[in-house]
C-alpha cells in the first residue's frame, strides 16, 4: 500500500533553520501524489559581512546536516532534494562527488543537490557559456565557477550579491535580481545561473527568459526538476520556466 498522499514519491528535504525559500519554493513545484517532508539544518542566522564569516556559515551548515538527514530517515522517505547549495559546490566537480556520495549513503536513497542539478539542467538545455549570479561572498563563488568549469561550461561572469546574513538572503528584492541579470547578460553568454537556495527566484527567472530570449536557470528550479526526473516523474508545470514546461 501506497503512503495516501505520496502515492508516487514521498520526498525528504532538508535545508538550513535560517532558510524561508526553499520550503515553499518545492512545494509549489510539487505534482500531485507527491509530497515534500521538510527537515531543518539548525544554524545561527550569524551576520556574514566578509569571505571569513561565509565560510563559519558553510561550516555551521556542514556540522549539522548529517543529523537532520538522519531526521529525514524515520519517515521511510523515497529520495532527498537538498535544499541547500553552497556545500555541494565545494572543491571542484570531485569534491562534489564526494560530498554526494557520503549524503547518499547516510540517507540510504538517491540524492538530488544543487551542483549537479543546475549541471544537468545546463547539457539538457544545451549551452556552454553561462554567467552566475550568487547571494554569496567572492570565496563561495570561486568554488561555483570552479564546479562548473570542472564539469566543461565556460564561465564568461559572475556576480556575489554579499547578503549580510543567511536570513536577510530572503529579503533580497526582485529588483536587486534584475539588476544583477541585466549586468550578467550578453551575446557571450548562452544562459544564466542562479545559485543559493535562499534566494527566491523561480518566477523570476521565468520572466527573464521571455525577455532575455535565453535559458535563465534558478538553483530551486533545476534541483527539483532533477529529483522528479530522477524518480521517473515526467510532468511539465507551467509558470516556472523553460526547464519545468519543456523537459
Amino acid at each position: 500500500m501506497a503512503d495516501h498522499l505520496a502515492y508516487r514519491k514521498k520526498l525528504g528535504t532538508l535545508g538550513p533553520s535560517t532558510n524561508t525559500i526553499v520550503q515553499p519554493d518545492f512545494d509549489d513545484l510539487r505534482p500531485v501524489g507527491v509530497t515534500n517532508h521538510y527537515s531543518r539544518i539548525a544554524i545561527p542566522n550569524n551576520p556574514v559581512n566578509d569571505n571569513a564569516q561565509f565560510l563559519q556559515l558553510v561550516e555551521n551548515i556542514n556540522g549539522a546536516t548529517l543529523e537532520a538527514v538522519d531526521v529525514l530517515r524515520s519517515c521511510e522517505m523515497d529520495y532527498l532534494v537538498m535544499g541547500m547549495s553552497a556545500a555541494t559546490f565545494w572543491n571542484g566537480r570531485s569534491g562534489a562527488e564526494k560530498y554526494l556520495k557520503m549524503m547518499t549513503e547516510r540517507a540510504g536513497v538517491g540524492v538530488s543537490c544543487g551542483s549537479f542539478a543546475t549541471e544537468a539542467a545546463l547539457n539538457t538545455l544545451k549551452v556552454k557559456r553561462i554567467a552566475f549570479l550568487s547571494p554569496y561572498f567572492e570565496v563561495a563563488n570561486e568554488q561555483v565557477r570552479r564546479f562548473y568549469e570542472d564539469c566543461g561550461f565556460t564561465v564568461v561572469r559572475d556576480i556575489c550579491l554579499h547578503r549580510p546574513s543567511p536570513v536577510l538572503i530572503a529579503h533580497t528584492t526582485d529588483e536587486m535580481c534584475r539588476k544583477a541579470i541585466r549586468e550578467l547578460d550578453g551575446d557571450d553568454v548562452d544562459a544564466i545561473v542562479q545559485v543559493g537556495t535562499n534566494l527566491s527566484m523561480i518566477r523570476l527567472a521565468a520572466a527573464a527568459e521571455l525577455f532575455l530570449g535565453k535559458p535563465v536557470v534558478a538553483i530551486n528550479t533545476a534541483t527539483y526538476w532533477h529529483a522528479l526526473r530522477a524518480c521517473g516523474i515526467n510532468d511539465k508545470k507551467a509558470g516556472f520556466g523553460s526547464l519545468m514546461e519543456h523537459y
